[in-house]
């Protein structure tokens, strides 16, 4: 009985160990990285040595989200070139307005042609000021424009998968608890709310610089 009790919390107290070595771990590497952010608890990394990735949640209907995917977004793109692996999940916060957006960039995320068609959904909600129903007319448009098979297309949207995805999306972002849009998500665990260029190049350059030092 007492054996059995000892070995028991000789396992006990492993797993403490592991926790706290595993805390210890976390928070020196969260004391090299520059910039300002939070290490989300129970989260993994994603991070793989030499590249960092990104994920932006962002609504398409959000003037801040345009704004950034085109200028803040091009300009870390740019300068960290095959470094940077980036992909954006839809998370609505603009109440009212229909999914349709959300679920065509996953339908050409899955095609090969995500990043073409988030950039076509921006320039049409905010630039071409089209923020009503997206019907099947003018999304032939906007598919052909970013080089896709309209009828493949539209197959896609009807089995229901983008819709399927863009849920498991919005639901990951609840999981982590974002606030507002747009917010950046680092090597599955570094999430930003400070959506200034400079801030999330700083934490990526110094993920990059701390890779130098294994």
């Amino acid at each position: 009985m007492v054996k059995r009790q000892g070995a028991q919390w000789a396992s006990v107290w492993a797993m403490v160990a592991v926790v706290v070595l595993w805390g210890s771990v976390a928070a020196a590497a969260a004391l090299e990285l520059k910039g300002k952010f939070e290490i989300l608890q129970g989260e993994v990394s994603t991070h793989t040595p030499g590249k960092v990735k990104l994920v932006e949640f962002a609504d398409f209907y959000c003037p801040h989200c345009h704004r950034f995917d085109g200028e803040g977004l091009a300009l870390l793109e740019k300068e960290f070139g095959n470094k940077l692996e980036s992909t954006m999940v839809g998370f609505p916060v603009i109440h009212g307005k229909l999914p349709t957006p959300f679920d065509m960039y996953e339908q050409a995320k899955m095609m090969g042609k995500g990043k073409e068609m988030k950039s076509v959904l921006f320039r049409t909600i905010h630039k071409d000021k089209i923020t009503g129903v997206l019907d099947r007319s003018l999304r032939e448009v906007l598919i052909k424009e970013v080089g896709l098979d309209p009828k493949a297309f539209e197959e896609g949207m009807a089995s229901g998968k983008p819709a399927k995805l863009f849920e498991d999306g919005r639901k990951w972002g609840e999981r982590i608890k974002v606030q507002q849009t747009p917010t950046v998500l680092l090597d599955g665990n570094i999430k930003t709310e400070t959506i200034d260029p400079e801030n999330i190049r700083l934490i990526i350059q110094s993920i990059l610089d701390a890779d130098k030092k294994k």
